[in-house]
Order: C-alpha cells, then structure tokens, then sequence
C-alpha cells in the first residue's frame, strides 16, 4: 500500500511539472516516463511512508494542502516579496538569526513549517530542534530578539503545519 501512495503523489507530481503549453495534454512518451520514474520513487521510498499510508491517499488531506498552497502560503510569499523589495530599495536591513519556538508533535510538522519559512522570501530555516521546541531562522529584519511564538517570523504557517501533519 505504501508503494501505490508513493507512486501516486510521484505520478501526480509528474504530470503537473510537465503540463505543457497545449493545456493538460501530455504526449504518450510523458505518461511513460511519469510512469517509470514514479515507479523508481515509489519502489525507493515505500518504508518512508510506512504505516501513514492512508494519510497520503486521502483526498481531503491534498484538498487542506492545495487550500493552504494558494491561500496562506501563497499570499506570505507574495507579502514577504514586497517586504524584501522594500528593504533592498531602503537599505533597511537588520539581519539576524532568531530563535523561533513552536508547539509542534512531529517530524512532518517540523518539515512543512520549515520548508514553508524557508520559502518566504527574506527568511532561511537553518535548523530544526524538535527537542526544544524551536526552529533557528536567518531573518532579514529581526523584529524581536527573542519572539514569544512563530507568529512574527511565518504568520499562520505554524497553525497550518500543525494542520496537514497531523
């Protein structure tokens, strides 16, 4: 079972990189080698799927993550493009590296929350603590030394992680 979710999110993967210029049509030689390299993926990392294998095939769970992917993640990027566009033109830079604490259960959690920081603009996941409860984060503009939550760093990246890795 873990194969089939592995090859599927692979597959679908596959066919939304190679969409092409004439809508969603692909040609055979794309579905074929979607195909093959889905199989590849999903034979090399069925035991890191393991036992959360209905979590992937569940089209609820890819309905929150489209949802979370046009909506709060895509509108952090796009404020976090201006802020950066602003302090380029103003020079006003105050870099830093902040200690960010977050109330998250596990390692899926930690990996959305930072690989979504990471994709703002003006911020870098430089480490993940899960034993302190903390992500360390290259900040363009350190607002706060020591921020209380995660709020000022990622807004509701965190209340979304928590969401989808559950």
């Amino acid at each position: 079972m873990s194969f089939i979710a592995a090859f599927v999110w692979s597959f679908m993967l596959w066919l939304v990189l190679t969409a092409g210029t004439k809508g969603m049509l692909w040609s055979p030689e794309e579905v074929v080698a979607g195909i093959m390299f889905s199989a590849i993926v999903g034979y090399s990392t069925k035991n890191i799927i393991g036992e959360k294998t209905a979590r992937f095939l569940n089209p609820i769970r890819w309905l929150e993550f489209i949802v979370y992917s046009i909506g709060p993640l895509f509108w952090g990027m796009v404020k976090a493009n201006f802020d950066v566009a602003y302090r380029v033109i103003t020079g006003k830079i105050r870099p830093g590296i902040v200690r960010v604490p977050v109330e998250l259960e596990n390692d899926v959690q930690y990996t959305i929350l930072s690989n979504s920081i990471t994709l703002t603009p003006g911020t870098l996941t430089i480490d993940a603590c899960p034993e302190e409860k903390a992500l360390y984060v290259h900040w363009i503009y350190v607002k706060e030394e020591e921020p209380k939550s995660s709020e000022p760093v990622s807004g509701s990246f965190e209340k979304w992680a928590r969401r989808l890795g559950r």
